[in-house]
């Protein structure tokens, strides 16, 4: 495992982020598309995730939901625009409590031979826009959720 980094350029509106995962490139894809195993790692530690949609392929939508501790509801949806196993998935994301502000998600499944490096590109409508997003926690609620993701790719259960 390497460190989250996460790129966000003065004036421009879109992030970069990198991961590297002790796992090959099979297993980090399914659990970024197995809705049973998105759910046991996606978003902040403490939170407890809801899916009400989630179809992982090229045209396929998501909506879930993550409830924090005390009792806050914060919701997302999107749409999957491209699936390529193993390779690609390129997504609309939408905080819902942010509604009109969607990012278009590219993020490429690079193979290091037994490891994997997760590039990420998210595009912004506004630079406001992933201003805001970047304000909100994002950074740490990525490096909580994939730091869960390494255990979870550590464990059977994607094997």
């Amino acid at each position: 495992m390497t460190g989250l980094t996460v790129t966000a350029p003065e004036g421009l509106p879109f992030v970069d982020f990198e991961r590297e995962f002790d796992a090959p490139v099979a297993a980090v894809f399914r659990a970024f598309t197995d809705q049973e195993l998105v759910q046991r790692w996606l978003g902040p530690c403490g939170y407890r995730m809801t899916v009400e949609e989630w179809n992982a392929v090229s045209g396929g939508g998501y909506r879930y939901l993550h409830e924090d501790a005390d009792g806050g509801a914060f919701g997302f949806r999107g749409t999957f625009h491209t699936v390529r196993p193993d390779e690609l998935i390129i997504q609309t994301f939408e905080f819902l409590g942010a509604p009109d502000q969607v990012s278009v998600d590219r993020m490429r499944f690079e193979d290091l031979g037994g490891r994997t490096r997760v590039h990420g590109h998210s595009v912004f409508p506004t630079v406001e826009a992933r201003d805001a997003i970047v304000q909100s926690g994002m950074e740490h609620g990525m490096r909580e959720g994939y730091e869960q993701l390494d255990e979870l790719l550590a464990s059977a259960a994607v094997r």
